[in-house]
């Protein structure tokens, strides 16, 4: 399977201080990564550091194209959709004007239109809730609000900082469900950063370990899954 996005040697900063120390991974077209590691490994500044928005050195393509160094809304040109940790909902919009912001760079009305039905089949519950004011959703339906919102773009990658923040078991469980789903028949890429790495794991394809900013361990997630470090250290048993 052809890798639809590679990265080479990228470090990342906060101002003078550096985060990323030269990482490299790839992710197959179509396929699921996650990215593991512990609070402060550098997982969500990978994801950053990918759309633009921390200062980065290294070579990152999609799709055999470099975007280093390219400004936010150049990259989401480009089919990268980022749904950050904390969902990013405009609290004061209805959902549907939520979606509707997904799809603000898109010139193709009648595509939009159809886009709409489609994720409202992928999240009933948004149907039901388009006209209310988003910041009056639940923490779950705010957070499959983000998801739609960045399917909209039409993407062909999707950076999803940790989903399942602040959720029910249940509605993580759903989630995910849903995110398996919209990769299978949508094709959709995805590279997930998430602390719950049991759910991680069980959806993903391959897996990454960071560790102050490096990659420890990498691999098949069933063979990350297996390892006996990765156990006691993730999974807790």
């Amino acid at each position: 399977m052809a890798a639809l996005l590679e990265v080479a040697d990228l470090s990342a900063y906060y101002g003078p201080t550096k985060v990323l120390h030269g990482i490299s991974f790839s992710l197959d077209e179509g396929g699921i990564t996650t990215i593991l590691g512990a609070n402060g490994a550098g997982k969500t500044t990978t994801l950053r550091a990918l759309c633009g928005m921390v200062r980065s050195v290294g070579q990152v393509t999609l799709g055999g194209e470099a975007i280093t160094g390219l400004a936010t809304e150049s990259v989401a040109k480009r089919g990268v959709a980022h749904v950050p940790e904390g969902r990013g909902t405009f609290t004061r919009l209805s959902t549907e004007e939520n979606l509707r912001l997904g799809a603000i760079s898109r010139r193709d009305r009648d595509g939009v239109e159809a886009d709409l039905e489609r994720m409202y089949g992928y999240f009933p519950r948004l149907r039901e809730r388009r006209q209310q004011q988003a910041g009056t959703l639940s923490g779950g339906e705010q957070q499959m609000l983000a998801i739609a919102r960045a399917l909209m773009l039409r993407p062909r990658l999707m950076l999803l900082d940790e989903p399942s923040f602040g959720l029910a078991p249940l509605i993580v469980q759903e989630m995910f469900r849903i995110l398996r789903r919209i990769n299978e028949e949508e094709k959709v890429s995805m590279l997930l950063v998430e602390q719950n790495a049991a759910l991680a794991l069980d959806l993903a394809d391959t897996a990454y370990l960071l560790e102050t900013g490096r990659v420890a361990m990498s691999g098949p997630a069933k063979e990350i899954v297996a390892d006996e470090q990765v156990r006691r250290s993730y999974l807790g048993y």
